[in-house]
Order: C-alpha cells, then sequence, then structure tokens
C-alpha cells in the first residue's frame, strides 16, 4: 500500500552492508569522516560509544546491532552521520555509522510503500517505509523508534 502522502520526501541514502538505507534529510545534522571514539563500558549494546562534534558529546550508535547485523569496523568509505532523533527539548543527537554515504534524493510518495509484513530482513519495527527508485529498493529508517 503506498502512502497517502503528497509531498516527496527528501532522504540521505547510504550503504550498510551492501543495502541501501535512508534517513529523513531534515534529520541530519552533519556528515563527517569517522574520527576518534571513546568507548563507554556497561552501555546499551548498540550504543557504546561517544564522539566530540564541534565540543559536544554525542552518542555513536550502531545501526547494524540495532537491525539485527552483523557488527563491521569502519572503513576509509565510512561516515558517521549525525541526527537528530525525537522532537521539541526531548530532540537528542546521536551519530550512526554508516558504510558509505550517497546523497540527498526525493522520493515521491508513489514511490513509498508501508514495510511488508514478511520478507523485510532487518527489524521492521525500525523501517518506516520501503522506497523503490528504479529498480533499486532503499529502506526508510524511523529514526524516532530506533532511539525511542
Amino acid at each position: 500500500m503506498a502512502v497517502a502522502n503528497a509531498e516527496p520526501l527528501c532522504v540521505l541514502t547510504f550503504d550498510l552492508q551492501g543495502e541501501i538505507f535512508a534517513i529523513e534529510a531534515t534529520r541530519v545534522r552533519e556528515i563527517l569522516d569517522p574520527g576518534p571514539v571513546t568507548e563507554v563500558p556497561g552501555a546499551a549494546d548498540f550504543v557504546d560509544r561517544l564522539i566530540n562534534v564541534r565540543g559536544r558529546v554525542v552518542p555513536l550508535a550502531d545501526l547494524r546491532l540495532r537491525l539485527g547485523m552483523e557488527p563491521r569496523p569502519p572503513t576509509v568509505d565510512s561516515r558517521f552521520v549525525v541526527v537528530e532523533a525525537g522532537d521539541g527539548p526531548d530532540a537528542i543527537a546521536v551519530g550512526v555509522c554508516a558504510d558509505k554515504v550517497y546523497e540527498v534524493t526525493e522520493l515521491n510518495a508513489s514511490a513509498l510503500e508501508e514495510t511488508p509484513r514478511i520478507g523485510v530482513r532487518w527489524r521492521p519495527e525500525y523501517i518506516r517505509w520501503i522506497g523503490k527508485r528504479g529498480a533499486d529498493f532503499i529502506v526508510v529508517l524511523d529514526i524516532d523508534r530506533i532511539f525511542a
């Protein structure tokens, strides 16, 4: 079933283990080259490191673990994408590691489908929509649910 929204959705697309994922562009605050990280013992299994972003301490989440994938170390193409999760005064900045960042693009409402109940290999509760672009599928993540 297509999404009943007349407005196109502007997203940042990126790679995780060979799949194309996306985050709503309005949620993206910065894209950084991987830098030093500080390990946090005893933290949540998917948020166990901190990064310094312009003097602010920002938790770094491993989306792979949250989505049920195997963890991988960053590569030369990896980027830290700082996103805003939540709204208003409860909003938080969180960094996520992408294998490679592609582009900011628009997906028309007609190209967005609700997440199917079966046939999705990643955790469906964290997927907002499945976008179609030509023969490619783009998994649009629900940042608020991932970091709730």
